[in-house]
């Protein structure tokens, strides 16, 4: 997986478009962007004069959390309509590995399904809006909640129309085009019997519903291995199994507009504007050289600045994609320049991209707490420990390959440390702000979010000016939003697919399965582990989460994990699926980025996955690494 998925190698340069590199040629329409940067700054600008305004009058502004979760719908589709245009959706990214010959006609086969789904979608979302023009839901200032799910029909349809454009060659895009056309009857029907009730059951090849099984299924998870997007693929599942159920297409953008009622959703969205912003300005020259002035004395101290550095770097962005296209045109040659080998600076920049995921502000954290219903700032505190370990085991593993290597070893100067520690003070003070914002009851989880893109914003605009409000700011804000819409777009349709999940009973008949094949707590989780690892290199991890979480949460409360433990070590194993062989998403990314081959990259992060794999295994078998923190702090 890649987010967002890079399609050249590069040598030297990360690609265009990462975070803090020149500008990327933008994608969709002006007027998307714009809305984009509008709705944005609306987002952070609510939430935050919420907090500010309950703090000083006792109450706050009236509609301002309702009307965030719903423009984060808006962010999620004109951030999905981008993604589309530019080819930034969440996917395998095994197009590359084909033959030449065989490139185009992959293409052109993911182009066919991304079009023919979005355009159901449209029609499903056409559905669903007309049914619910009749509802009288309002929101402050007696604004219907329907307007908002117009977005979601419009924005189908354009991804449907981008989806011929993608086809690489004119009779793909022809090909394309008819399947477009084939919704489209069926989008007039409704249209003009809008005023009129939805059809009941299936209204698209009433009747065939058995003949669709199999088919498309088969083209799916080809559609899926052969690198289309993978919210088409989940969209397309969802709707397969829906319509062969006998439910309304319609239930599936009906569960993607149910994200808008999660109160913590748009944390999501947030949070990942501050973490691109910081990442745009300087703030990783000022993470380097900071831990470098404190760490660098020690044996194999760049190798231990390095894991600490990108766990911190994670932790902002909540993507280790991020982390790996900003920082590793930095340390990988700075770790070469050293003395350490070319093979372990490799593997461990890669391994390092996915450290930091247990921290706050982590956006998967945040996530899974949203999805299985566990408390998240007890999920955070569950996490340090853990997260730490991982980080300590890799970095011991830096410091015996620099002694080694004989890396130098510089003197440590306590007024350089002092100078460079209070460069990035500022960077720093992000998640430090989330935590107290929250932890004090200052504000709530998505009002942090937003004190703490605010605080990002003004610190790289204002403070250290590495970031032009005009020139730069806009482009940042809407990079940002892409990797949001591909997630946002992700969550709603991998929702519609836990919908069927549950309304068939799945979760009880996997729980029953369990109970008579699994009997003790350590044989579950050493299953769940393996499961996990595997499921984790080929998801990307949103998607696992929206999907797995629902179904393996309840087992663990039938073997007795404490939920929080739970959420740990789930998160946990997704991390190490970074790097495990053959689609780990780190291992494509530093491909594409390093411009090296893959079968070195399994080689180089083996190691690193050895020992991160002891880290999940005394988290998974030692559960008071995570409730330890728990039980002291909250007392339970």
């Amino acid at each position: 997986m890649a987010e967002p998925r890079p399609t050249e190698p590069a040598s030297s340069a990360p690609p265009a478009g990462a975070p803090g590199t020149a500008q990327e040629k933008p994608g969709g329409t002006a007027l998307e962007r714009w809305a984009l940067v509008a709705i944005v700054l609306a987002m952070v600008l609510l939430p935050t004069a919420e907090a500010v305004w309950r703090r000083m009058t006792g109450s706050g502004v009236p509609g301002a959390a309702v009307y965030t979760q719903h423009l984060t719908l808006w962010v999620g589709f004109l951030g999905a309509m981008l993604a589309t245009a530019t080819g930034h959706h969440l996917a395998l990214s095994t197009v590359d590995l084909l033959p030449p010959r065989l490139r185009d006609l992959a293409r052109a086969f993911g182009s066919a399904v991304t079009t023919l789904v979005c355009a159901v979608l449209a029609y499903a979302s056409l559905d669903m809006l007309l049914a619910d023009r009749s509802r009288v839901d309002t929101l402050a200032g007696g604004v219907p909640e329907w307007w908002f799910e117009i977005i979601m029909p419009v924005g189908f349809a354009i991804m449907a129309l981008r989806g011929v454009r993608m086809a690489p060659t004119f009779r793909a895009r022809i090909f394309c085009a008819v399947l477009a056309l084939l919704v489209l009857p069926f989008v007039v029907s409704r249209i003009v019997g809008g005023f009129l009730p939805a059809p009941d059951g299936p209204t698209l090849l009433s009747g065939h519903t058995g003949l669709l099984a199999w088919p498309g299924s088969l083209l799916l998870f080809a559609s899926f291995l052969l690198g289309a997007p993978v919210f088409v693929v989940m969209a397309g599942f969802a709707l397969l199994l829906f319509f062969l159920a006998g439910t309304p297409v319609a239930s599936v953008p009906a569960e993607t507009f149910r994200l808008v009622i999660s109160p913590t959703l748009p944390a999501i969205p947030l949070l990942t504007v501050a973490g691109y912003v910081l990442a745009e300005g300087g703030a990783s020259q000022r993470l380097v050289r900071a831990a470098q002035s404190v760490f660098g004395w020690m044996p194999g101290g760049l190798a231990v600045v390095a894991a600490f550095v990108c766990a911190i770097f994670t932790t902002f962005t909540g993507a280790s994609g991020v982390t790996i296209l900003a920082l590793g045109g930095i340390i990988l040659p700075a770790l070469v320049r050293e003395g350490y080998p070319e093979g372990f600076s490799l593997g461990l920049v890669t391994a390092s991209g996915s450290l930091g995921l247990l921290f706050p502000p982590s956006l998967p954290v945040i996530l899974y707490g949203v999805v299985a219903g566990v408390a998240i700032d007890h999920l955070y505190l569950g996490g340090l420990v853990p997260g730490l370990l991982m980080i300590i085991l890799v970095a011991s593993y830096g410091v015996l390959v620099g002694v080694r290597s004989k890396a130098p070893r510089p003197r440590f100067d306590a007024r350089d440390a002092l100078k460079a520690a209070w460069g990035a003070k500022w960077d720093l003070g992000l998640p430090v702000l989330v935590i107290v914002s929250v932890a004090s009851g200052f504000a709530t989880i998505v009002e942090s979010a937003a004190l703490g893109s605010a605080y990002a914003i003004i610190v790289e605009v204002a403070v250290h000016r590495d970031v032009h409000p005009i020139r730069d700011l806009p482009r940042v804000l809407v990079h940002a939003s892409t990797l949001v819409g591909s997630v946002v777009i992700l969550l709603g349709v991998a929702l519609g697919m836990t919908s069927y999940f549950v309304d068939a009973e799945i979760p009880a008949m996997l729980l029953a399965w369990a109970q008579m094949h699994i009997h003790t707590q350590w044989e579950f989780l050493l299953a769940l582990n393996l499961m996990l690892l595997v499921l984790g290199s080929v998801l990307e991890i949103y998607s696992a989460i929206v999907v797995l979480a629902p179904l393996v949460a309840p087992l663990g409360v039938a073997f007795g994990v404490e939920p929080v433990h739970m959420g740990v070590v789930f998160l946990a194993n997704l991390e190490l699926g970074f790097l495990f062989p053959p689609m780990g998403l780190n291992l494509f990314l530093s491909a594409s980025r390093f411009g090296k081959p893959l079968p070195l990259l399994y080689r180089k992060a083996l190691p690193f996955l050895l020992i991160m794999s002891l880290g999940v295994l005394l988290i998974t078998y030692v559960p008071a690494i995570t409730t330890g923190v728990v039980y002291l702090v909250k007392g339970r």
